[in-house]
């Protein structure tokens, strides 16, 4: 009861659904039997990271063809490569550590969570470095490069779904 009448139920749509009742539902998560896991694990293969990596490395090659042959620039090319390098380099940490075997899921988690923030610190101290290493540093063309090979994930993740 509130000064105002009685408290009232929201949003409304629940309320007539039968509220929040959580108590007298079934859990929406059901054990699976080794026989169900297994099916599950065959119908939803792995990507290995590494082939992953070599995707973009090898699309970030090509990018750096294309970028070569409209530009005509050298100093470009390097500085697309170097792009193709501060995507590559880092996830390739980032791989290190996840193909390590943990015993838990929690390890398993912190281990994602420090490996990722060590491939983020590695990425942003090479774009931080890049002038100093690349000479003339083209930023369009570096800058171009790594959004390329960074959206190579998603097409990774659309090859999975595939099969």
């Amino acid at each position: 009861m509130t000064d105002n009448g009685p408290r009232k139920t929201w949003p409304p749509a629940l309320a007539a659904a039968g509220g929040w009742d959580d108590e007298s539902e079934e859990p929406p998560v059901k054990a699976l039997s080794p026989e169900q896991a297994v099916a599950l694990k065959s119908a939803l293969p792995m990507l290995s990271p590494w082939r992953v990596l070599g995707m973009q490395l090898v699309v970030g090659l090509l990018c750096a063809v294309v970028i070569r042959l409209f530009t005509a620039s050298g100093v470009a090319m390097v500085s697309s490569l170097y792009g193709v390098a501060a995507v590559v380099l880092p996830g390739m940490l980032l791989a290190r550590g996840m193909t390590k075997h943990v015993n838990s899921a929690v390890s398993a988690a912190a281990g994602f969570m420090g490996w990722e923030f060590l491939k983020i610190g590695a990425s942003i101290a090479m774009l931080v470095l890049a002038p100093k290493v690349v000479p003339g540093l083209s930023w369009p063309a570096l800058l171009a490069t790594l959004a390329v090979c960074i959206k190579v994930n998603w097409l990774a993740l659309a090859w999975r779904g595939r099969k």
